[in-house]
């Protein structure tokens, strides 16, 4: 069982950027690889990002929509993967949740995570 826990949300101008994190309890943190989605409402929930586990090459993979302003990296000592946001954009608001699934490589697709967290809200003002 793995629990998740984000923080780092906010409300930030456009423009901004805001560094998001994601605690994981658990022991097998390393074994599993993590993502990204953000939600907003009225939306279906939308794919950021995604790392795979560290062993595999730590490979990563981003939306479209934030390739170039999004980064996320893991810190297996830790226990905690981050987001970290640059050149926010009103679009951007959304909910944010991280998801880890019991696999070695990402994913895009919201149904393939085994764990998900509470959400944190990021918002975007113009």
């Amino acid at each position: 069982q793995v629990q998740l826990v984000e923080s780092g949300g906010g409300l930030v101008q456009a423009g901004g950027s805001l560094r998001l994190s994601c605690a994981a309890s658990g022991r097998t943190f390393n074994s599993h690889a993590m993502g990204w989605f953000r939600q907003a409402p009225g939306k279906e929930r939308e794919f950021v990002g995604a790392i795979s586990i560290s062993w595999s090459g730590g490979s990563l993979y981003y939306a479209d929509s934030v390739k170039g302003r999004f980064t996320i990296t893991r810190d297996n000592a830790k226990n905690t993967v981050f987001l970290q946001m640059n050149s926010l954009k009103p679009e951007d608001t959304a909910v944010y949740y991280c998801a880890a699934r019991t696999m070695s490589g990402g994913s895009s697709k919201p149904n393939e995570y085994d764990y998900w967290g509470q959400g944190t809200q990021v918002t975007v003002s113009s």
